[in-house]
């Protein structure tokens, strides 16, 4: 077995349908002998059910007891996983034409032991999904200087190039080596677990890289659940991840910058009279204390 794609689902059963259907469509004529694994995060919407009605020799089908999360669930796979490069699919993407065969194409060539896509919106538009890793003053810019929206800590370049972190969201690596960096941490429900595990490959001296040419659509935030939650599981992954790689000094630096972005967004929530702000914010300054 060469490739073994493997792909976590949560309450995502329309997507997740669609997602192992663009495999299959992306691998038609390959000769790539390959496996798709699918692990349905015990979901209330029937996703295991219409994964069982499927049938295809190539794709194998898990079902949890409880919710893992992204990361714990994913290392199961990783452990149930036969091929020799593993490529890591969110349940809310679409493969575009030959994207799997580029990007394994791109790694063999070139000298990364991970390898992220290119991952584009639904209307085709490209969605910034690498950029370095969150340093202090990273965090500064993305927290207060619109870093994400003016490029300076996420992006989508338009060449091959190394980069900090690329999106969990698409990313192709080898059993070798993703058993080399011990998986995802499991203490990390969803969020910035992507981040972590590639601030541990680099400190290895493994090398993490952006592949233009493979092209996926991200629907983005299809299993986050309401809207507050993507915002409190990165202020809890933020937090996290600086109490694993950082010292006392820089701890006490992100908390403050969380708790001022925190009480910036309940300030707004108030003048502007919105529920959601400071639901949100209300929420995000109590995981910082």
């Amino acid at each position: 077995m060469k490739l073994s794609i493997l792909l976590v689902s949560y309450n995502t059963k329309k997507l997740t349908l669609k997602a192992v259907r663009s495999v299959s469509q992306s691998l038609p004529k390959s000769s790539l002998s390959y496996e798709l694994l699918v692990l349905d995060n015990n979901s209330s919407d029937g996703s295991y059910q219409a994964l069982c009605q499927i049938k295809s020799p190539s794709l194998k089908i898990f079902q949890a007891k409880t919710n893992l999360g992204f990361g714990k669930a994913n290392n199961f796979l990783a452990k149930a996983a036969k091929g020799q490069y593993l490529l890591f699919l969110n349940s809310d993407t679409e493969v575009l034409n030959e994207a799997i065969t580029k990007l394994l194409h791109c790694y063999r060539k070139n000298h990364f032991a991970f390898l992220g896509a290119k991952l584009l919106n639904p209307n085709l538009t490209p969605q910034p999904s690498c950029g370095p890793l969150y340093n202090p003053v990273v965090v500064f810019a993305a927290l207060f200087l619109r870093g994400d929206y003016y490029g300076l800590t996420r992006y989508s370049p338009n060449k091959l190039r190394s980069v900090g972190w690329v999106s969990g969201a698409c990313f192709l690596t080898t059993a070798k080596y993703f058993r080399q960096v011990n998986g995802f941490d499991n203490h990390i429900f969803m969020y910035m677990e992507e981040i972590d595990l590639f601030k541990r490959a680099q400190t290895l001296g493994l090398k993490v890289g952006f592949c233009h040419s493979a092209r996926i659509i991200h629907h983005g935030f299809a299993t986050s659940g309401s809207k507050s939650r993507p915002v409190i599981n990165v202020y809890k992954g933020l937090l996290f991840y600086y109490q694993k790689h950082y010292g006392r000094f820089f701890q006490l630096y992100l908390r403050l910058l969380l708790k001022t972005k925190a009480i910036i967004g309940y300030t707004l929530g108030v003048c502007f009279r919105s529920k959601y702000l400071k639901k949100t914010y209300d929420e995000a300054y109590q995981t910082t204390l």
